[in-house]
């Protein structure tokens, strides 16, 4: 319970927070990478992508909840915890519409007659905009609150 285990535990869920956002990007460019194979699709290979993916955010959210557990019954620091419990609902959210925007690209791509398809990958934009924005109102109360005891 020294506070320089706090400060480390802190650090680490904020570098845990910015592989997560660089998966993201690996993600995006591989799914980029797969459109371009189209029409056949090298769905082998995406495969593989999204397997890799999903091992390094679920590597991630696991340690991700490790901090929570040890900042809720080490450091009796339930408001960061909570914190922490709205970050990885929204995480979760903002993986489902990810997935789902990738699958109407792909939709849209294969069928550039149906203006249905760019309609949805609006919305779905839209949703995702909001969804990083909810993300960072969390991570700056978390921020602000774990740095209050400074």
């Amino acid at each position: 319970m020294v506070p320089s285990d706090f400060k480390a535990l802190i650090q680490r869920f904020y570098h845990l927070q910015s592989e997560r956002l660089e998966t993201y990007r690996l993600f995006e460019e591989g799914h980029e990478a797969y459109l371009r194979t189209g029409p056949q699709y090298d769905f082998d290979h995406y495969k593989q992508l999204v397997h890799e993916i999903t091992q390094a955010f679920s590597g991630i959210s696991k340690e991700v909840l490790e901090i929570k557990e040890r900042l809720q019954c080490e450091f009796d620091r339930p408001d960061l915890a909570e914190h922490i419990e709205k970050l990885q609902s929204k995480e979760k959210q903002k993986l489902e519409l990810t997935a789902k925007l990738q699958l109407t690209r792909q939709q849209a791509q294969d069928h550039p007659e149906d203006e249905d398809c760019r309609d949805k990958i609006q919305d779905i934009k839209h949703e995702i905009i909001q969804n990083k924005e909810a993300l960072s109102e969390i991570m700056q109360d978390f921020k602000f609150d774990s740095e209050e005891c400074d």
